[in-house]
């Protein structure tokens, strides 16, 4: 068969996934901060964007004032009286408002009004001595001390030599976050030019740092540390700290064998291991966790139905400044600059559609999850239905990727609390009887409260557990129960009968 160029014409559909489409997709699984991020960044670079931030009622009716001014002013002010000041000539001349200009001045009276400067007063307490007794500017402008920072400390205080000095700094960029020594001492050596037993010494003054058990290299030395700081390092100490996996798997009967002791020496024992640190870094953490902000409320109404409402607080306000683009696109001087606004102005009104149809798209979505679980906000967890993403994209006629995208790190305010909304996204459990499926959330927490309720004298089994699920009509197989215990971090029958005997025990 001769090979020839030949010209042929084809239909064909294809998606384009071109960057505004992209840039909608990306809003969609944004958090509210990363929202913010976002936003902020654009009208970085996009001069038609701006935020629609709400005035304060005090500022613009002193801006009226000041509007008003010129009429009755005299020749004395602080303005001429032939010139036509206003509050918009002002913003226009100096290109923004005198209280972005001068946000700490709390002017006089005379210019700012009675009201406005009760306010200022108020709030720096400069009105009276009595209110300036708890302001103090040092504690707004000082930051809570690091981890790093707290053993820069110890080390140039510990250490007179230069060269020591040198390594237990490079000991301490080994830290973690929870105090533990990380790095390699060999390698430190190495790096160094120094032998291991310079480094090992260095090691040993760091670990007599604040707080006790920093410098460890795992749990069991951290643990000896604080110890040995107490004086309670003794040899049966020494044997239960070398077999703490023992421990976690609360074989007390192997414990009290090996360390010597009876039931008793050894319940005191773990009385002191429950009493210290094991992640002594953690007090250094410094950063404080972000609170949660529901992007949607849910309330009840007196019909008995549901109220759906977007949290206001996470919806982003941004406008585009039509009048500013009239007024700069005439002076466009060549087709770049005109070309650059165009630009500017079909994104601005893109990201701002974009917005809009992400609130509606993630209302929709919070709107059906609520209806699919409207027991669950009625009754409790015990009636959370069994709920899969397709379920909710065909009901509100959306791809199952875009109610996943919804989804993702967002939250509900719900009369029973506040839950990601991942959270009623649940596999299902047949029912035994043949009636309807269970969520497994559901049957989590009817595991819980069975273990929670069970005796120390008849300790459930999974199997056990099973059966009694099976007869409430939930159909699971054992291996699911002990993973679902498993990721509650409940420990299996036998080692809850040890620890129930030992604290029975204990108890008598």
């Amino acid at each position: 068969m001769a090979l020839a160029a030949k010209l042929q014409l084809r239909q064909s559909q294809s998606l384009v996934m071109t960057p505004q489409l992209m840039q909608s997709i990306r809003l969609l699984q944004f958090t509210h901060i990363e929202l913010e991020r976002f936003i902020d960044d654009e009208i970085e670079r996009n001069p038609l964007l701006e935020r629609a931030e709400p005035q304060d009622d005090a500022v613009s009716d002193q801006a009226q004032k000041i509007d008003a001014a010129p009429e009755t002013a005299t020749a004395g002010d602080w303005f001429e009286k032939d010139t036509a000041w206003s509050a918009e000539a002002i913003s226009e001349k100096l290109d923004t408002s005198l209280e972005n200009l001068f946000p700490d001045d709390p002017g006089t009276s005379e210019r700012l009004g009675p009201d406005l400067t009760a306010q200022w007063k108020s709030a720096s307490g400069n009105g009276s001595a009595s209110s300036s007794d708890g302001f103090d500017v040092g504690d707004m402008a000082a930051g809570a001390i690091t981890l790093r920072e707290h053993v820069a400390e110890q080390v140039a205080l510990a250490f007179a030599d230069p060269a020591a000095r040198l390594i237990a700094s490079e000991l301490a960029d080994g830290l973690d976050e929870a105090g533990y020594m990380r790095a390699d001492m060999a390698e430190i050596a190495a790096r160094l030019g120094t032998d291991r037993a310079a480094v090992a010494n260095a090691l040993a003054v760091c670990q007599t740092f604040e707080p006790t058990g920093m410098f460890a290299r795992d749990l069991a030395e951290c643990l000896s540390l604080q110890l040995a700081v107490r004086d309670r390092l003794d040899p049966a100490m020494k044997a239960l700290i070398a077999n703490l996996e023992l421990l976690a798997r609360r074989d007390f009967q192997t414990l009290k064998r090996i360390c010597g002791v009876d039931e008793e020496d050894l319940l005191d024992m773990l009385a002191e291991i429950r009493a210290l640190d094991p992640r002594p870094g953690m007090a250094f953490s410094g950063g404080a966790s972000d609170a949660i902000i529901a992007d949607v409320e849910v309330r009840a109404a007196n019909d008995g139905s549901w109220v759906i409402e977007l949290n206001p607080e996470t919806l982003p306000r941004v406008l585009v400044d039509h009048i500013y683009f009239a007024r700069v696109s005439p002076h466009a001087k060549n087709q770049t600059e005109k070309d650059f606004l165009a630009e500017c102005l079909q994104n601005a009104n893109w990201l701002t559609r974009s917005l809009d149809q992400r609130a509606k798209t993630i209302l929709k979505v919070a709107s059906e999850i609520v209806r699919q679980q409207d027991a669950f906000l009625v009754h409790g967890v015990r009636h959370l239905r069994p709920l899969n993403l397709r379920t909710v994209a065909d009901a509100i006629g959306m791809h199952e990727s875009t109610v996943s995208r919804v989804t993702a790190n967002k939250y509900m305010l719900t009369p029973r609390g506040v839950f990601e909304l991942r959270y009623f996204f649940t596999a299902s459990i047949a029912s035994s009887g043949g009636g309807d499926a269970h969520s497994s959330e559901a049957v989590r927490d009817r595991i819980k409260q069975l273990i929670d309720e069970e005796k120390p004298a008849d300790v459930l089994s999974d199997d056990a557990i099973v059966d009694m699920l099976r007869e409430s009509g939930v159909d699971i197989a054992r291996r699911t129960v002990a993973k679902y215990r498993e990721g509650m971090n409940i420990p299996s029958s036998v080692q809850r009968r040890r620890e129930k005997r030992a604290l029975a025990s204990a108890g008598r």
